[in-house]
């Protein structure tokens, strides 16, 4: 989407344009209010992959926390959030006294996105139905996104680019931008690549950093999917 106005002839040129972009947030889901486990908790992630979360763009999702009693101190919260690099964007599923509560401190209240209540069995996702092939290599700033589909790269992703897809991706060269399938939530699509260097790989939202990598996994052909919540990482069956 791009939002441009037309200056007339004798207006000066337009100083921005708003357009529609691919960006991929990391969810901060709180189960607890209480700032000290936060923090606790945070450190032992941040360790993990430091660089991964320096001006990480974060979401504070507040549905587990919607029915409490407990109150979310949200100035404090976010003075943590930027202590560790990150950077946050907003608030979602929040009941009605926690986003007045957020909007006080200043963050932003996002439309909702719960998980729904119930015993229902949500339905399986509907299998991706067109897949889009690109024959050149993916350069660093560049972003792609399949809907609804899989995409087949026959090139590299060079470090800087991202690409997505609502179903599988593979990529035929060297992996080291973000990868992220599974994008709408499909948890059974799969990523492969000849050559595992990415900074980031994701399926339906459950993400590995290169940080994360063990040694065995970097430079090797590869697929990966979702066991139990997990990503597996395997050797590329031959």
């Amino acid at each position: 989407m791009l939002l441009r106005s037309h200056p007339a002839a004798n207006e000066d040129p337009l100083p921005f344009e708003l357009k529609g972009s691919l960006f991929t947030l990391t969810v901060l889901r709180l189960f607890q209010a209480d700032r000290a486990a936060i923090e606790r908790h945070l450190t032992e992630k941040v360790k993990q992959a430091p660089s991964f979360f320096n001006n990480t763009p974060v979401v504070i999702d507040l549905e587990s926390l919607a029915d409490s009693k407990e109150s979310v101190e949200f100035k404090g919260l976010h003075e943590l959030l930027r202590g560790y690099g990150m950077v946050p964007v907003g608030v979602r599923n929040g009941s009605p006294k926690q986003n007045a509560a957020a909007r006080l401190a200043g963050l932003p209240v996002l439309p909702e996105s719960r998980a729904g209540g119930g015993p229902k069995k949500p339905e399986p996702p509907e299998p991706p139905s067109r897949t889009r092939v690109i024959a050149h290599s993916i350069r660093s700033g560049q972003e792609i996104y399949v809907a609804d589909g899989d995409l087949i790269v026959l090139g590299a992703v060079s470090d800087g680019a991202d690409v997505a897809a609502d179903g599988n991706i593979h990529v035929y060269g060297p992996l080291r931008g973000r990868a992220l399938a599974g994008f709408k939530g499909n948890s059974e699509t799969w990523i492969f690549c000849k050559s595992l260097e990415a900074r980031l790989v994701s399926i339906a939202g459950r993400y590995q950093t290169y940080d994360q990598l063990e040694e065995p996994q970097r430079g090797k052909a590869v697929q990966i999917h979702l066991q139990e919540d997990r990503l597996i990482i395997q050797p590329l069956a031959r």
